[in-house]
């Protein structure tokens, strides 16, 4: 494969502009892979992972030969001829060109202040912007007397602490920052699911942990009043979980919520103890999963659940009676009451399948390797297989596994987020984008040791339109090639969501 590439100095575009420009260059003539980036280091990692190395070719860029760095655009071309790879590279001015603001004709507001006064009655702000430039997007949008969903990663904890404050002194709402998902009146914003309305509400540091619960309760035939995000740092310590406290009470006055479910990665012990004694004296019952701690010690009627399945029943037979006392009929759902370990002719067919693909693996396979779109999926992921599966790292905070960051290849066994904050700077999140995870999946399978990938399928809005469609073709390649080499490879998927996603989840 002729390789060639090109820098662009200090030059930022928005990590959807660069998915389509990529998508466009691999479908020029000849063109076998492409990568249009920021240059941050997982992002040049995943590109020599590729075989598309920048440092393996003179590049044309105005400082020749000086390492590019995250604010740099790196655009690397691979391909059979090199002409065909010269006529891509050529074609990047013009598909990076971006229609002007306004073209249409429609009034384009340039600050938050003037989009709040243009749109009467508009009381939450959505803010996705680099990480930057996030908190002072935020501090405007508080200003303007709105709340807001800071859906941007890569914010200093200090700016999350001081925006955090000052929207609780103004009686304001400050989701996030990396807050993924939020389901308001019925409104999903950001990455949610299509879900019936019902009588649980729901508050986490987990943007995939709530789509999980969500949908399971969903399925299991209850319905979901709110969801409130608040950003994966929000019961650390340092931020002592001011959104989640604030969301607790939000969901304590709704008289469309009946049951509250509080779901977490690892919070700080005090929090957590803090947040349970809250929850306690809510008036209603709430259900708490904090994946991969400890129990907190706390009294009715408090639940804690182990599992976000587990957490989902609990909350959809907490919630079988309405907010008027009247029954719902749950029970009549095809899922309610199923359990996997209760189904034993649903047990006896997973048994058969993995026996069978245990007895085609070779002697030197017996590693898995996690690479999951899901921050709170992976933590889940973590919490029950670092029993049975050690030494076991990870790059979540989540019970006893060696914590890696899983930039560099993997060793072991190893479960990782790749929507943590190191993969997603100048990127689109996996969610979207299935660049990332298609090069670490055949990575990994190429390793001889490895036995088993394990991945999460994430459904409904704002994400990719068919993650299952883009994700078969590279299983297929990756077993074809491990075949080749006299091996098997066993590949285990979730799949979140519900059939009313614009992705239904019985086809994916």
């Amino acid at each position: 494969m002729i390789v060639r590439g090109t820098i662009r100095r200090s030059a930022y575009f928005d990590s959807a502009a660069l998915m389509q420009v990529q998508q466009a260059l691999r479908e020029f003539p000849g063109v076998q892979e492409a990568g249009v980036v920021m240059a941050t280091p997982a992002n040049l990692e995943m590109l020599r992972d590729a075989g598309l190395d920048p440092m393996s070719l003179a590049v044309t860029a105005p400082a020749a030969g000086t390492a590019a760095g995250p604010n740099d655009l790196v655009v690397m071309v691979g391909g059979a001829r090199s002409e065909q790879v010269q006529a891509a590279l050529d074609a990047v001015d013009g598909l990076l060109v971006r229609r002007p603001a306004g073209a249409d004709g429609q009034y384009r507001p340039r600050t938050v202040t003037a989009a709040a006064r243009h749109l009467a009655g508009a009381n939450l702000a959505l803010v996705s912007v680099p990480g930057r430039f996030a908190a002072g997007v935020a501090r405007e949008a508080l200003g303007a007397g709105l709340h807001v969903m800071l859906f941007s990663d890569n914010v200093p904890l200090a700016d999350e602490v001081r925006l955090k404050h000052a929207a609780a002194g103004e009686h304001r709402l400050m989701m996030g920052p990396d807050c993924g998902t939020a389901v308001l009146g019925g409104a999903a914003l950001g990455f949610a699911n299509r879900v019936r309305r019902g009588a649980v509400g729901l508050v986490g540091a987990s943007g995939t942990g709530i789509q999980e619960i969500a949908t399971l309760v969903h399925r299991f035939g209850g319905g979901v009043s709110q969801a409130l995000g608040t950003g994966g740092r929000d019961l650390s310590a340092e931020v002592g979980g001011i959104t989640a406290r604030q969301g607790l009470a939000m969901l304590g006055r709704d008289p469309h919520t009946g049951v509250v479910v509080l779901v977490s990665k690892p919070p700080a012990p005090s929090v957590a103890a803090a947040l349970a004694a809250e929850a306690a004296s809510l008036g209603k019952p709430v259900v708490t999963v904090f994946l991969g701690a400890a129990p907190v010690a706390a009294g009715t009627p408090v639940c804690q659940a182990g599992t976000l399945e587990d957490a989902a029943r609990l909350a959809v037979a907490l919630g079988a009676r309405d907010v008027h006392g009247a029954a719902r009929p749950a029970d009549g759902h095809p899922d309610a009451g199923v359990t996997l370990a209760g189904d034993r002719r649903a047990l006896d067919r997973i048994t058969a399948r993995a026996r069978d693909a245990v007895a085609r693996l070779a002697p030197a396979q017996r590693y898995l390797r996690g690479l999951m779109s899901g921050g709170s999926l992976c933590a889940e992921a973590v919490t029950l297989l670092e029993h049975a599966l050690r030494p076991l790292s990870t790059n979540v905070s989540a019970g006893v596994a060696e914590h890696r960051d899983g930039i560099g290849p993997s060793r072991g066994h190893t479960v990782l987020d790749l929507g943590a904050d190191v993969f997603t700077v100048g990127r689109l999140h996996p969610m979207l984008d299935m660049t990332l995870r298609a090069a670490r999946l055949r990575q990994e399978a190429a390793d001889p040791e490895v036995a088993v990938v394990l991945l999460d399928v994430v459904l409904g809005l704002g994400v990719h339109a068919d993650p299952a469609g883009a994700l078969a073709p590279v299983i297929a390649e990756a077993r074809a090639a491990a075949q080749a080499a006299g091996r098997s490879l066993a590949v285990v998927a979730s799949v979140c969501g519900t059939d009313d996603d614009p992705q239904p989840r019985a086809r994916q």
